[in-house]
């Protein structure tokens, strides 16, 4: 008999975004001539850059060639694409990332997933809350949690992030071995400091932690004093991974492509306490379960660090982050309560109200979808957040229905 993993019986019933689009499908089907704007999940609606286009086309033709054809390419990606990545995300922040360090891959969700294959069952892992989903499912999935209780699983520590911090949650009281941290976070719109940040690091340094460290949005950081990466913490590299995406910063959400980077100074331990290396870890899980992401995808991502490149992507992320302006001065406007959206594309509201109570008040009074914060934990209940990722257009439209359905 064929039996089940059981432990994806654990999880909620659905998964959050599933959840909103049948809410969303319901309204449109009651109500089919009302337009409805789409605030909620943070999918990017401009077209790629011309010179991600361009590169794009050219390696297509260079495929339509049989001399310049390529079939399978390196699992970890291509040099050419690797060396771009370490120079310009990471020498130029200060930081010694070397580009046999960074494995390209089909996406930072994917990634963020799959690492915690590497780990054993019995760690003790500190997860934030709220928190993007896909940490704590795919831990539940993996045995790693115990029952559903309480709003919150056990078998997991939480770091409570609240307005009373900042959205930047305190060390563990109780000792820990892996930690989830994402900064610009996701759903907060939160930042770190690189004292705060040092205080991860020294703590998973004095603990033989890990931290994974999710830094998808870092793009949007307008401010020089925060940092980009981890890995501008001295001493990261032997406790950090760190996830990156061009989802956001270069609209790659449709055409995947992200990277991880696992330095070799990145350790973990056997049960007898033997040093094993996680940057071969992660190198042996890649090549066996990954093919690699296609070459004219690597070539139009490197095509994001040329110099027209570069100057494209940032009108990208500077067009978001004026939709994000207007969304705070318009929450400023109606009396509410937020953070985030100055550096970072999200803005996290307090409504004073059960989330999804605001959630079913937006999309019925105003058409408008948000994301309802008791989706990300416990700890979100009572928030909403509003993603900056659609047209200025819709945005203005957005706004302006929920000053009317306020009465402003």
């Amino acid at each position: 008999m064929i039996t089940i993993n059981e432990n994806y019986l654990k999880l909620q019933a659905s998964y959050l975004f599933s959840d909103i689009a049948k809410r969303v499908a319901s309204f449109q089907e009651k109500n089919p001539d009302r337009e409805v704007i789409k605030l909620g999940i943070g999918d990017v609606t401009r077209a790629l850059p011309k010179a991600c286009i361009d590169a794009f086309h050219k390696a297509v033709d260079e495929m339509a060639v049989d001399a310049s054809f390529r079939g399978y390419g390196p699992e970890q990606g291509y040099a050419f694409l690797r060396e771009a990545i370490a120079k310009n995300d990471f020498h130029a922040r200060g930081a010694n990332i070397s580009a046999d360090e960074i494995f390209v891959s089909d996406g930072a969700k994917c990634d963020t997933g799959n690492i915690q294959e590497l780990f054993s069952q019995d760690i003790t892992i500190a997860i934030p809350d709220p928190v993007y989903p896909v940490y704590l499912d795919t831990n539940v999935m993996a045995g790693r949690t115990l029952n559903f209780e309480d709003g919150r699983f056990k078998g997991i520590v939480y770091l409570d992030s609240t307005k009373e911090n900042n959205f930047v949650p305190a060390l563990p009281k109780e000792p820990v071995d892996l930690i989830y941290l994402c900064f610009p976070n996701n759903p907060t719109g939160s930042t770190i400091t690189k004292e705060e940040l040092k205080t991860w690091v020294d703590y998973a340094r004095a603990n033989k932690a890990l931290i994974l460290f999710d830094a998808a949005y870092e793009a949007f950081i307008q401010d020089e004093s925060l940092p980009k990466t981890i890995y501008e913490i001295e001493g990261a590299k032997e406790v950090a991974i760190e996830f990156r995406s061009f989802s956001k910063s270069g609209g790659f959400t449709g055409t995947r492509c992200a990277f991880t980077v696992v330095p070799k100074e990145c350790v973990a331990y056997d049960t007898t306490g033997k040093v094993h290396s996680v940057h071969a870890l992660w190198n042996r899980r890649h090549c066996t379960k990954f093919n690699g992401v296609s070459y004219p995808v690597q070539k139009a991502a490197e095509a994001l660090y040329s110099e027209e490149g570069k100057v494209q992507a940032k009108e990208l992320v500077d067009y978001y982050l004026k939709n994000a302006e207007l969304i705070c001065t318009t929450m400023e406007e109606l009396g509410f309560t937020y953070d985030g959206g100055k550096n970072s594309p999200y803005v996290w509201i307090w409504g004073n109200m059960d989330s999804w109570e605001f959630f079913d008040m937006l999309l019925n009074k105003a058409g408008v979808v948000c994301t309802p914060g008791a989706g990300f934990g416990k700890c979100g209940n009572g928030y909403i957040r509003i993603s900056a990722f659609n047209s200025y257009e819709n945005v203005v439209k957005a706004m302006q229905r929920i000053r009317e359905a306020f009465g402003k």
